[in-house]
């Protein structure tokens, strides 16, 4: 406890009791405010596991992480007023360590919404739809997935072109190649080590773009590949999806999410149909 001393002078020019009384309690109002500011910026900082490897979606711009994802956390994070940062640990140790909770609080890397995950992770409310497709070379005789039953296949392990792909192919056929990430199973197709590649939507047509001249043909299957939605990848109870969901609807709502899509895949996304999803 601190003890004041009051001096009360009667030259007309000294301090009263009712100023000091004003002053120690404009300090005090001074000394909280100080001390609630100091905490609302000393937070906590959020980590987020990301694998960048997946352009449009989240990418290695240098010695930068970019890509729609990261835009989108990047309004979401600053519609929820919480600090943040992302990191490039690849995707089997961005699902490894998401889950244990310690060293990352979330993930965000086009990570689908499925039954399987829910058991083992939370997720946030869908931000994006998807689906998987069919990247071929020109002339190829492959026209749907059942097509691919009997062809090499790849897919990054772990994914939902996995699982989809397990189910036609089947488990331990030699023939489905699982990688590491999707750049080595473009590569595989490009060096003519397997048939097809089956990834996401955004994949496919992203690296379509960027190699005109390699004839590459794409397959939209949707009798084989239901649409498909991303989540933000949390641990089981995690106290951030109530502060994420809110934030992630107002983005959607306000008209910013639309600008960040409209940014990165040239053309406006169906949010009436997102917000449907749960």
């Amino acid at each position: 406890m601190l003890k004041y001393k009051t001096y009360i002078l009667h030259n007309g020019g000294g301090i009263t009791l009712k100023k000091l009384s004003v002053t120690i309690l404009a300090l005090i109002f001074i000394l909280a405010i100080t001390a609630c500011g100091a905490k609302q910026a000393g937070g906590t900082k959020y980590k987020f596991a990301t694998d960048a490897a997946y352009a449009p979606m989240e990418f290695m711009d240098k010695d930068k992480i970019a890509g729609f994802d990261i835009d989108f956390l990047a309004e979401v994070m600053k519609e929820a007023g919480l600090q943040y940062e992302v990191t490039n640990t690849g995707w089997d140790t961005m699902l490894t360590s998401v889950q244990q909770g310690k060293e990352f609080h979330a993930g965000i890397s086009s990570v689908s919404i499925t039954d399987e995950r829910k058991q083992t992770y939370d997720y946030s409310i869908p931000y994006f739809e998807s689906t998987n497709m069919i990247l071929v070379k020109e002339g190829s005789p492959i026209k749907s997935a059942t097509d691919l039953k009997d062809k090499k296949v790849a897919v990054q392990i772990s994914t939902t072109a996995d699982t989809l792909m397990t189910k036609i192919i089947g488990e331990d056929n030699k023939s489905l190649k699982r990688l590491d990430n999707n750049t080595l199973a473009l590569m595989e197709l490009e060096n003519n080590g397997v048939d097809a590649v089956v990834a996401d939507i955004a994949i496919v047509r992203e690296y379509v773009k960027n190699n005109p001249n390699k004839k590459f043909v794409t397959i939209a299957d949707p009798k084989n590949f239901e649409s498909e939605y991303y989540g933000i990848l949390l641990p089981k109870g995690s106290e951030l999806k109530a502060k994420l969901d809110p934030a992630i609807k107002k983005v959607i709502e306000n008209g910013t999410y639309a600008k960040v899509y409209q940014k990165w895949f040239g053309q406006e996304p169906d949010t009436k149909k997102l917000l449907e999803q749960k």
